[in-house]
């Protein structure tokens, strides 16, 4: 069963996917699907990155075709869209801050390849690219990898980025992000390099949550420049390393994407392309529930000063 479900109460798509619960979970090396030799890889014995259809998607280019009336609210479209997943290297025992510069940098290209093969498709209004690194954010394999969501639609979240950018701009004459970038504090600065800030924002939601913001204004990975890519890949692999030096383990987090649609092109002059990371640790055992507050109103309490965050990264020895 796979179908969209429209939400009145708070003009949302919902995602129904039963195919998702058959996914596997946490397997160890031996059984791991995406090693070479394994479910995806029969006959592999190394690659380098490599990008495939999700066997268990959520969304399919052959969404099947609904028997279904419209009832007064209730509202049902086929799941069309595209999930793929992206496998990082063959290492099963490596990661984003293990990984070489050079191989993340070849990351970055597959993200922006895949991001303009995607957005030929009609179909296709979104496109949100991510991992979910650990358990503690739901991460069904160990192996390196990330994911590709092809939306029919463009999501809650992002409409709301996309309003509220909209708002600055309206209001100020300068997009969001160009203005915190002029006016941000070196105190909250973690790491910078020519092209990219990176930083815990003045208004984190997450005790050690940061953002990746490109120097120049561009709305969208393809914008990038060859130096921006390889800027870009250090500043992954550099905020990746701070976070599994900080409490000397492997750190759990949610990378995700964030660049305006590619059918309204009328945004791009005040949406930001951006990188958010929001991992669930609040110190070295303890996690950052999402529970009714955060979940229910949007509305997160922070326990860790941002700026403290941001000195407890900087000072991380790398």
């Amino acid at each position: 069963m796979q179908e969209l479900r429209f939400n009145p109460l708070t003009d949302e798509w919902i995602i129904v996917s039963t195919a998702t619960q058959r996914r596997p979970v946490q397997p160890t090396e031996v059984e791991c699907p995406i090693c070479p030799g394994g479910v995806e890889f029969k006959d592999v014995k190394t690659y380098d990155i490599v990008s495939f259809e999700n066997r268990y998607p959520s969304l399919r280019r052959d969404a099947p075709e609904l028997d279904f009336k419209e009832k007064g609210p209730f509202r049902k479209e086929r799941a069309l869209g595209v999930c793929e997943v992206v496998v990082y290297t063959s290492d099963h025992d490596s990661s984003l801050p293990k990984m070489p510069l050079d191989q993340v940098a070849k990351l970055v290209k597959v993200w922006k390849d895949r991001t303009r093969e995607l957005s030929n498709l009609d179909f296709v209004k979104y496109i949100f690219i991510f991992e979910n690194r650990g358990k503690e954010v739901g991460a069904s394999l160990p192996h390196p990898h990330g994911q590709i969501y092809a939306f029919p639609f463009v999501p809650k979240r992002i409409e709301a980025k996309i309003d509220a950018m909209r708002k600055w701009f309206e209001r100020t004459g300068k997009c969001p992000i160009c203005d915190v970038i002029e006016n941000e504090s070196w105190e909250r600065t973690v790491y910078e390099n020519e092209s990219f800030l990176a930083l815990v924002p003045f208004y984190a939601r997450f005790p050690y949550e940061i953002h990746i913001y490109p120097k120049r204004h561009v709305s969208t990975l393809l914008e990038l420049s060859e130096i921006e890519e390889k800027d870009l890949a250090d500043s992954i692999k550099n905020i990746t390393m701070r976070y599994d030096k900080l409490f000397e383990q492997e750190f759990p987090y949610m990378m995700m994407l964030f660049q305006a649609p590619f059918t309204r092109d009328e945004i791009s002059h005040f949406f930001h392309f951006h990188l958010e990371f929001n991992p669930p640790k609040r110190d070295k055992d303890r996690l950052k529930w999402m529970a009714s507050v955060e979940t229910g109103t949007w509305t997160f309490i922070n326990p860790v000063l941002p700026e403290e965050a941001a000195k407890r990264l900087r000072e991380v020895k790398i």
